[in-house]
This record gives structure tokens, C-alpha cells and sequence, in this order.
């Protein structure tokens, strides 16, 4: 005769265990997220790279170029004038 209580108690609801609900909330956050990041990639593109980006670049280190050297004129003069001998 095999007498235990155990086996008698009946067990509750998967749904009222703390844990359970711990472990599904991680995953779950992870796809609404998920679902949240694609819905806004496509709800608004982002055109980052224009056609002519590689004109556009040369242009831009043509005016940075030109901004230097505009910059360095007085030091180029005096460097001039130091190194010019005197009559």
C-alpha cells in the first residue's frame, strides 16, 4: 500500500507560476522590439548616399584645400619676406 499526499495534490494553472511569466517576458520584449524596428525601417527609408557622392567629396577637399591654403597666405608671405635678402 502505497500511501503519499503528493500524489494526490493537483497541480495548479500554468499561468499563475512567477517564473514562467519571467522567463517569456525577455523573448517576448525581444519581438515587439523586433516588430517595433522593421515597422519603422519601412515606415521611413533613409537615402543616406546621394548619386554623386564621390563628385560631391572631391568638391568638398577642393574647398578644404583652397580654405588652407587661403588660411596659410600671411604665414607664406612672412616666411617670404624673412628669407629674402636685404638690398
Amino acid at each position: 500500500m502505497h500511501s503519499s499526499n503528493a500524489s494526490q495534490i493537483p497541480s495548479a494553472p500554468w499561468w499563475t507560476f512567477g517564473y514562467l511569466w519571467l522567463v517569456i517576458a525577455g523573448p517576448a520584449a525581444v519581438v515587439v522590439a523586433s516588430i517595433a524596428t522593421v515597422w519603422l525601417t519601412l515606415a521611413f527609408p533613409e537615402t543616406l548616399v546621394a548619386q554623386d557622392y564621390y563628385q560631391q567629396g572631391i568638391d568638398i577637399n577642393k574647398t578644404l584645400a583652397a580654405q588652407r591654403a587661403k588660411a596659410m597666405v600671411p604665414a607664406m608671405q612672412g616666411r617670404n619676406h624673412a628669407a629674402t635678402p636685404a638690398k
